[in-house]
């Protein structure tokens, strides 16, 4: 485990290998699991004020389901999260010509339509962030690709020796800092280091 400030890495982040392969998983992780994906809660907010952008890159379906049960809804189990359609593909993706599940909320973004990329969560995959439940300031950040699923994204990640903190090095400046990446970087080096002369 890597401790940097309130923030507690797990070591397979730095020493796994990921690289997600999207013509073969096709985006299968926003379809794949037992709700929609998980919300911090300023991102409600970003999607109330975005939604209207939004809109027009979600399919038919998507925009029936958000009226149906709203642009975000709360999971006993999981906390606030997007809605899904009959409890599979989410509520903001939508599949191209080749299968591949693409996500409205990312579409609109790199059509420079809004500033927020996607919710942090799926930017992050396949780290999953954990609260700690003695201490809120605490967060646990662990490895969790899809057993099956993700078998691609290993093996790929593996020929390209990329790590998984490598991979989502985007998604953890943008959700901790660059500073944070740096130090978690240097972590990562001393323990490459430490198991070669070990």
């Amino acid at each position: 485990m890597i401790a940097i400030d309130q923030v507690l890495v797990s070591d397979e982040i730095v020493e796994e290998q990921f690289v997600c392969n999207l013509s073969r998983c096709k985006g299968g992780c926003c379809e794949d699991g037992d709700a929609g994906a998980p919300l911090e809660r300023a991102e409600l907010a970003e999607l109330d004020n975005l939604y209207e952008k939004i809109e027009p890159y979600m399919t038919v379906a998507g925009r029936n389901e958000v009226k149906r049960s709203g642009r975000y809804l709360y999971d006993r189990s999981f906390g606030w999260v997007t809605p899904t359609l009959s409890g599979a593909l989410c509520a903001y993706g939508r599949k191209d010509a080749n299968g591949v599940i693409l996500c409205a909320i990312e579409q609109a973004y790199l059509d420079g339509k809004i500033q927020w990329k996607k919710p942090i969560s799926c930017h992050l995959f396949p780290i999953r962030i954990k609260k700690s439940r003695k201490d809120p300031d605490i967060e646990y950040l662990n490895y969790e690709p899809r057993e099956d699923l993700c078998q691609s994204a290993c093996s790929l990640g593996k020929e390209l020796k990329v790590p998984v903190y490598t991979f989502v090095k985007d998604a953890l400046i943008r959700k901790y800092g660059a500073d944070f990446y740096e130090a978690l970087t240097a972590a990562a080096e001393r323990l490459n280091e430490g198991k070669k002369s070990s």
